[in-house]
């Protein structure tokens, strides 16, 4: 036998040998370390996590480190995650860019989001809302259907960046409107906002708390919600769905995995300590203070809803033609 079938074979046992090793041991029995794919700080996902993983660590027993690696759009941190060894001391928080998105946008990507990791655990939907500038004249989703209808490709809408959530956003509601409008691609949500408030762009997808300040004093005007739920910041704006797009739904998400090969009793023991936190009374208070709703899925349905949401971004990314490599 060569000497490289050798080295693999002994790798292989080796690696058993530890996991079944772990698996012997009390579970957890050292620190857990949590990939948040993005800078600290930055955005509800690490706000979110970090409290999670808090609150996590005293439930059991064991302190949760999280570990920012930011990069490639959280697809960086979400690589090393799924890379990690399946012993439960290594987690990644997911979220739609790199897990749901990304797959379809990168050719090459370093990672299969359904066959590289283990769903745990979903914990918050992140709400978008579509806003327009006050001077578009149209007050709800059939007015502005209708005014881009009869301007087509005179009306300007701003994103992140091409291939992020409120680029695709807004390319869903064209394919589903049937409307021709212009996409203007910034680095960053700061730049995007500021030229809508300044109205070099008529409209832009975000976050429902990076619009609420300026929906509320009149800056921006608030089309619809572009989730299936309304959202309890704004209970009184209707969905898009509900306008006359059906099924029409944008969010971002804040989710727990492992890799791939995860032992059951361990997926099992986390998504009851997720579970427990997410339902509490003062943990809800705190998502939605966030911006964010509580949305507890348990590991099958995330699998499901990962699985939905992979197909659904295919579809928008292959109609409108986006590649980032």
């Amino acid at each position: 036998m060569k000497r490289k079938s050798v080295d693999k074979i002994f790798g292989a046992l080796l690696c058993a040998a530890a996991i079944n090793f772990a698996a012997a041991q009390p579970y957890p029995s050292k620190p857990i370390r949590l990939i948040i794919p993005y800078p600290a700080g930055s955005s509800s996902n690490d706000i979110i996590g970090r409290v999670l993983a808090q609150r996590l660590s005293g439930a059991l027993g064991q302190q949760v480190v999280v570990d920012n690696r930011a990069g490639a759009g959280g697809n960086l941190g979400s690589e090393m995650g799924a890379k990690a060894a399946p012993d439960g001391y290594t987690l990644l928080l997911g979220t739609n860019g790199p897990l749901a998105i990304s797959p379809s946008v990168y050719s090459k990507l370093g990672y299969d989001s359904v066959r590289d990791l283990t769903p745990i655990a979903m914990v918050a939907l992140v709400p978008y809302i579509v806003i327009v500038h006050p001077s578009v004249p149209a007050t709800n989703v059939r007015e502005l259907i209708a005014l881009a209808k009869s301007k087509p490709g005179q009306l300007y809408f701003g994103s992140t960046g091409s291939g992020g959530t409120p680029h695709l956003c807004f390319e869903l509601f064209k394919h589903m409107a049937g409307i021709d409008i212009v996409h203007v691609p910034y680095k960053g949500g700061a730049p995007a906002m500021n030229d809508l408030l300044g109205g070099q762009v008529q409209m832009y997808c975000t976050g429902v708390t990076a619009a609420l300040q300026f929906v509320k004093a009149g800056r921006l005007r608030a089309i619809g919600m572009a989730t299936l739920k309304r959202s309890e910041l704004l209970p009184e704006l209707a969905t898009i769905s509900e306008q006359g797009l059906a099924g029409f739904d944008v969010a971002s998400w804040i989710s727990i995995h492992g890799p791939a090969k995860l032992p059951q009793p361990i997926v099992q023991r986390l998504y009851q300590e997720i579970a427990k936190i997410v339902e509490s009374p003062d943990m809800r208070q705190y998502i939605l203070g966030q911006g964010s709703q509580p949305a507890l899925m348990d590991p099958q349905q995330l699998d499901a809803y990962l699985r939905a949401e992979i197909a659904k971004w295919a579809k928008v990314v292959k109609a409108a033609n986006v590649r980032l490599d």
